[in-house]
């Protein structure tokens, strides 16, 4: 079942939501639980840090900015990026999502966004990127994830350059967020939006505490997601429109 954006408030009626985002992230999205009547608990299944040659990283950015587009993966990836060199470019900029393009717009680039999905899926269906034959694109983001455009662009014919500004790592919980998740009702709601975060917490939490996030409501934002939550075990799942926050706290607050 897909939900639509609509979130009135008291909505969530005191209902918990767990919020999987990447540690440092997730505060705006647990005030806006909050507003809506719910009990956010941050539970990150991602930690994000520099990369471990900044120099070298820093060389491969300044040298993107040159390319004919560049595209940004996610917020973490404009915000790790300019933290190594300020983004003054000429390129076409393309985000793979709205959160993205708000960061770029934040640093005063307006970037294309795609119309729909907001994953890979949906940027490779922008018209900037149905045939790059040529084009010099950089692709800005961490190394990992999924590799669909690492592997669609180039057979679209462009000539990729990866710069890796940040990576991605498992984080380190907090005692009284394990205590939380051990009183964690069976109606909360579990919001996932990568697998990538999914698969540490299933491998980094305790069986037992997994089992109990398990045992609640996950709300994936796409049916990949979907999947993936139900082979690691979650029995009940509802699929958002997105992983923006309102498909995803739509989902949230269906019975």
């Amino acid at each position: 079942m897909t939900a639509r954006p609509s979130t009135p408030e008291h909505v969530l009626d005191g209902r918990t939501v767990v919020i999987t985002r990447p540690a440092g992230t997730g505060s705006p999205l647990a005030r806006r639980v909050r507003r809506l009547g719910g009990e956010p608990l941050l539970l990150p299944g991602l930690s994000l840090h520099a990369v471990e040659r900044p120099e070298a990283a820093a060389e491969a950015w300044r040298a993107a900015l040159a390319d004919d587009l560049l595209v940004f993966t996610s917020p973490a990836a404009v915000r790790f990026a300019m933290r190594l060199a300020p983004l003054h470019t000429h390129a076409t900029v393309l985000a793979v999502g709205k959160g993205t393009a708000r960061a770029l717009k934040r640093a005063g680039i307006d970037a294309a966004v795609p119309a729909e999905r907001q994953d890979s899926e949906g940027l490779l269906e922008h018209p900037l990127l149905a045939a790059p034959t040529g084009l010099r694109l950089a692709l800005i983001g961490a190394p990992g994830g999924r590799g669909m455009l690492r592997a669609q662009l180039p057979a679209r014919g462009a000539v990729l350059r990866e710069v890796h500004v940040y990576r991605r790592g498992t984080p380190r919980w907090q005692k009284r967020q394990l205590d939380a998740l051990r009183r964690l009702p069976g109606d909360a709601r579990v919001l996932l939006s990568s697998a990538e975060a999914l698969e540490n917490l299933q491998r980094g939490l305790p069986a037992d505490l997994f089992a109990r996030l398990s045992a609640s409501v996950a709300v994936a934002s796409s049916e990949r997601l979907a999947d993936a939550a139900r082979a690691a075990g979650f029995q009940r799942v509802v699929v958002a429109k997105s992983a923006l926050s309102d498909h995803l706290l739509a989902a949230a607050a269906l019975p």
